[in-house]
């Protein structure tokens, strides 16, 4: 077996482990206020370090992760040891992302941590829909540049909108999605876009919260389930196709793993290594309960052939895929997270553009984007009446009246459609309501782009469309695109 490199380079030269510790089930330790020892958590952490894993993943919500991390690292340093690198995520509520919001969120991470600056700063956001994540993201430069944080990360992006961010000109560095032999979104369009900017992709999951492992081989499915991890990833075995074909991928990856003298675990996460454009998988801890260091160690000693390869491939083309793209199970059905269901939480998200009734027209309601030029050409950005929601022509402009994505057709259209699916849900409608589109383009060469766009988000839907070469149309837009909904 040839050995493999364990560190990465992101694009400003920071370099991280492949394999990254991962500290979310802090928050499942903690449940409930049951007792947690955090200075015996960052002893236990301090000791990953110590075995060559010194590169830790967490975020603002995974309970005392960012304490622990920076307790750990002090231990370090103090010690005289080589510093950890340090990732957390910001996950704000959608709203206002002002420069005094997001800096609020890093500082807050930077005071948890003890830390003067975070390496990487990975963000999250609930709903595309609402335009203010540029801003967020747009704010993240600007403290990058003062130096609170190193590389911007993002988490749970799908690819049409990392590549978005990305041609609108934010440095995104990684980002951080689901990424198992379950889970193989990632290895699709993600990968792509991943390879075309240099973006390393971040695999977490990628263990099935400890599914993918000897432990489960020929065992019985469970019935109870105590923690929210196995919670989280016994959907995702149940969304592949079940225990039964769960087990037969196991089978498989045990006799790979028996030739090289190699656990299933390690199996699972080469795998995800092998793929392109991944940087590095993240292998939970549970700190203070167990420590698996020996055995994710072994993973760099690993190569997997041809012929292990396609022994996989085989077993995996069994499995039925996983809907969407990478982030949906965040987003819209199936929701495939610890909690399960998240539709209430997606319900209580304020409305993405103010509704008026109309002063003329009683019954009528007008949804208003912000944009200055609704009020200055005398129009609203969607009308309803009755069951018929109305949208206006809409460009790739943001709230402050600039274009987004210029000179890039595909990314446009996808903030165009973000911004049409907010006007129809603010007037009480769905995006599966929408019958019909009409797209104006400026360049006859983007239609194939702009078609793959409205595919992602018309793919199931279906509604009759139009599409049209205008010509040059007014200000710097290569797409335009209007649409209208009838509310079931």
């Amino acid at each position: 077996m040839a050995a493999q490199p364990d560190i990465s380079t992101l694009r400003d030269g920071l370099r991280i482990r492949r394999v990254v510790t991962g500290l979310w089930q802090m928050a499942d330790q903690e449940r409930d206020g049951k007792a947690f020892d955090l200075d015996a958590a960052a002893e236990a952490l301090a000791v990953y370090a110590r075995e060559g894993f010194d590169t830790w993943d967490m975020a603002d919500h995974y309970g005392s992760a960012e304490i622990v991390a920076g307790r750990a690292s002090r231990l370090l340093t103090q010690a005289g040891e080589t510093a950890p690198v340090i990732m957390t995520k910001y996950c704000p509520a959608p709203g206002v992302m002002d420069i005094g919001t997001v800096r609020q969120g890093v500082e807050t991470a930077l005071e948890r941590t003890g830390l003067s600056r975070i390496h990487v700063m990975q963000f999250h956001w609930w709903q595309y829909q609402s335009p203010e994540w540029l801003d967020a993201l747009r704010h993240l430069m600007t403290l990058r540049s003062e130096g609170l944080i190193g590389e911007i990360g993002l988490t749970n992006f799908d690819a049409a909108h990392l590549r978005m961010a990305l041609t609108h000109g934010i440095e995104v560095a990684t980002n951080q999605v689901c990424f198992s032999l379950l889970d193989r979104r990632g290895a699709g369009d993600m990968a792509r876009v991943a390879e075309e900017f240099g973006v390393g992709i971040l695999g977490f999951g990628t263990l099935c919260g400890g599914f993918l492992s000897d432990r489960w081989v020929g065992q019985p499915e469970p019935v109870e389930i105590p923690d929210w991890s196995r919670m989280k990833y016994k959907r995702f075995v149940d969304s592949a196709g079940g225990w039964e074909a769960f087990q037969r991928l196991l089978s498989v990856l045990k006799s790979v793993g028996d030739r090289h003298g190699a656990s299933v675990s390690n199996v699972a996460s080469r795998w995800v290594l092998d793929q392109r454009g991944v940087a590095a998988t993240i292998v939970g801890a549970r700190l203070g309960e167990n420590n698996h260091s020996a055995d994710n160690a072994r993973l760099m000693g690993l190569a997997l052939d041809a012929d292990d390869h396609a022994a996989i491939t085989a077993a995996t083309d069994s499995l039925t895929p996983i809907p969407g793209d990478c982030g949906d199970e965040y987003r819209k059905p199936p929701f495939l997270t610890a909690s399960g269901d998240l539709s209430h939480h997606l319900d209580a998200l304020p409305a993405v553009m103010s509704v008026e009734e109309s002063p003329s027209r009683p019954g009528r309601k007008m949804a208003k984007s912000g944009s200055v030029w609704e009020e200055k050409a005398g129009f609203s950005r969607a009308i309803r009446k009755g069951s018929r929601i109305l949208v206006s022509g809409t460009t790739a402009t943001d709230p402050h009246g600039e274009a987004v994505c210029a000179g890039d057709a595909e990314g446009q259209a996808v903030y165009v459609l973000d911004k049409i699916t907010g006007a129809v849900t603010s007037l009480g409608g769905q995006i599966e309501d929408v019958i019909r589109t009409r797209i104006y383009l400026s360049n006859e060469a983007d239609w194939e782009a702009v078609s793959r766009v409205h595919a992602r988000y018309f793919g199931e839907v279906l509604p009759a469309n139009t599409m049209i070469v205008a010509g040059g149309l007014i200000g710097p837009y290569l797409v335009e695109i209007e649409a209208e909904a009838e509310v079931e």
